[in-house]
């Protein structure tokens, strides 16, 4: 069986100081077997993309965008921090640790910690060093000036939603190695394919169907659907970085690239940064009851609608040239019969996906904790032979995310104990009193600010990191419902993740195909970021009120 080795490059230099995140990322290399109908390999061969035969059962890199030399040099990549980056993120925590005032009503201890905290967040920004490097060192910075003693500065490392998030990637990984969401992803074409419109909604809802249990954006477009994208693309005879391009695969990509944050705005598992955003919640003290069905409730209305309105808005706005795709569902199913009946591995994983979603629901009732059902479904993978431990030993973004994040929560965590979250609070209110704004008028204010501040990132969980509990303070001061201040700012970050092409992991993916010129993606980009700001400000009113958030 032919396979087709796919390395999606992030090669336009971007517009501002960029976090490691923006350097050029390698796709992991996923088989997917091409259509009789596609030309030969070395046909497509371009500097963006390289093709080559692989076998079909190996071990798998990981899957998410990694840190890669520059492509343009064959020599590394200079070692150790880059120093414009450094020496703005050290004066940052300095200027505040030695030219601000105190205010009477912090303590020292907070002061200080606050200095080290907001140096930590320049440097996630501006990326002198790679994020869970920089972390380290703001961690070791707490502990070496006896702000933080050890046990407190490390305590969130026994986080649950940390390790929760950790075990998702490794579901993620299952996903792919088994190719059960390949499989799925394929069906989804057979059954609505033959259109190009239908073949976007298969891809669309395809994704929707798998997010839950596959909770990494940017696993799923790198693992799944690019390479369905790509395969179908070449067999229409559009191109990458050719003028045949905009026939089918521009729309294509830039439909599923639009939809993907929908996907993940819909299951409180679809993403990493939605686990992340109820846990800084939790450290503000908003708690959110039986989290996993509370939030799909909330989410379901606007998502879904939004889900269904991208791929016909876009087909409008940013047309393909094929309009029909009648080979597409007969190229589906001769795949599927190509890659033969569900492999005894993608049964496990179905079986295992299905317990632990279950014990996600319905585990509050039996007392079966999301990380613990977590837990189980590893373990049963574990058993079973789908994961080995190598494959989690190799998933480096889960150990990446372990570590910076859980700096990150330990930090916000000791700076809500040590009262500088309440004196923020307190600060923004008085700020928000004297304009007499009403809450929800500062609700939109503060949402549009938070969305809109996402240019100057490259990451969702970053932006998180840095900016979701201090808006959420400022929700809160304002007189916001405390449970629907939470639960929007986590949908928004999801939102935002199509604004650019550096805006997140898959967009790096999606535009790394070669698919997409970059006046595409941001006019794209922005247009569609208000028709879904629109939908869900309009549905989410209405669907929120009617749930009782507020």
């Amino acid at each position: 069986m032919e396979s087709l080795r796919i390395a999606a490059s992030h090669r336009p230099p971007l517009l501002l100081p960029s976090p490691h995140q923006l350097r050029r990322r390698h796709i992991a290399a996923v088989p997917l077997s091409l259509p009789h109908t596609s030309l030969s390999l070395s046909s497509h061969h371009h500097h963006h993309h390289r093709f080559a035969p692989t076998p079909f059962r190996r071990r798998i890199p990981p899957l998410l965008a990694s840190q890669t030399p520059n492509p343009e040099a064959d020599s590394p990549a200079p070692a150790g921090a880059k120093l414009a980056p450094l020496l703005v993120s050290l004066a940052v925590g300095l200027a505040v640790r030695f030219l601000a005032p105190r205010p009477p009503e912090v303590s020292p201890q907070a002061w200080q910690l606050l200095s080290i905290f907001l140096s930590t967040i320049a440097g996630l920004v501006l990326g002198p060093l790679p994020v869970g490097a920089w972390a380290f060192l703001g961690l070791t910075a707490a502990v070496a000036t006896h702000t933080l003693p050890f046990a407190a500065a490390f305590s969130a490392f026994t986080n649950e939603v940390i390790w929760l998030i950790v075990i998702s990637f490794f579901f993620a990984r299952g996903f792919v190695k088994t190719g059960l969401g390949d499989r799925i992803a394929t069906y989804f074409v057979k059954w609505l394919g033959g259109s190009t419109l239908g073949l976007s909604y298969g891809l669309t809802i395809s994704e929707a169907f798998i997010s839950p249990a596959m909770p990494s954006t940017t696993a799923r477009a790198g693992g799944v659907f690019l390479p369905i994208i790509k395969s179908l693309s070449l067999s229409a005879g559009s191109k990458p970085n050719h003028p045949s391009s905009r026939k089918l695969g521009s729309y294509l990509v830039m439909s599923q690239f639009q939809a993907a944050g929908n996907s993940s705005a819909l299951f409180l598992t679809a993403a990493a940064q939605n686990l992340l955003c109820l846990k800084l919640a939790e450290e503000l003290g908003i708690i959110v009851a039986n989290p996993w069905v509370a939030w799909f409730k909330a989410a379901s209305l606007p998502a879904i609608a939004s889900l269904l309105a991208t791929p016909y808005l876009l087909y409008k706005i940013f047309p393909p040239e094929t309009k029909d795709t009648p080979d597409a569902p007969a190229l589906a199913a001769e795949k599927l019969e190509r890659m033969g009946p569900v492999t005894k591995n993608e049964w496990v994983m179905i079986g295992t996906m299905l317990l632990a979603v279950s014990l996600w629901v319905f585990g509050d009732a039996i007392g079966v904790s999301s990380v613990v059902a977590a837990m189980l479904g590893l373990s049963i993978l574990l058993l079973l032979g789908v994961l080995d431990w190598d494959d989690c030993l190799n998933e480096k973004s889960a150990w990446d995310t372990l570590a910076w994040f859980a700096v990150l929560v330990g930090m916000a965590g000791q700076l809500t104990n040590l009262g500088i979250v309440s004196w923020m609070s307190s600060c923004v209110a008085k700020l928000l009193e004297s304009f007499s704004l009403s809450w929800p008028a500062a609700f939109c204010v503060l949402e549009a600010s938070y969305f809109l501040i996402h240019y100057l990132f490259a990451s969702q969980t970053g932006h998180v990191g840095a900016l979701y509990s201090a808006f959420l303070a400022m929700h809160v001061a304002a007189g916001v419902p405390r449970v629907l201040s939470a639960l929007a700012l986590a949908f928004n970050t999801n939102l935002f993740g199509a604004l650019t092409h550096y805006s997140s992991g898959q967009a790096a993916v999606y535009f790394g195909a070669g698919y997409l010129e970059l006046p595409d993606v941001f006019r794209m980009g922005f247009v569609t970021a208000l028709i879904n700001i629109l939908i869900w400000g309009v549905v989410g009113t209405f669907w929120w009120k009617l749930l009782g958030l507020y």
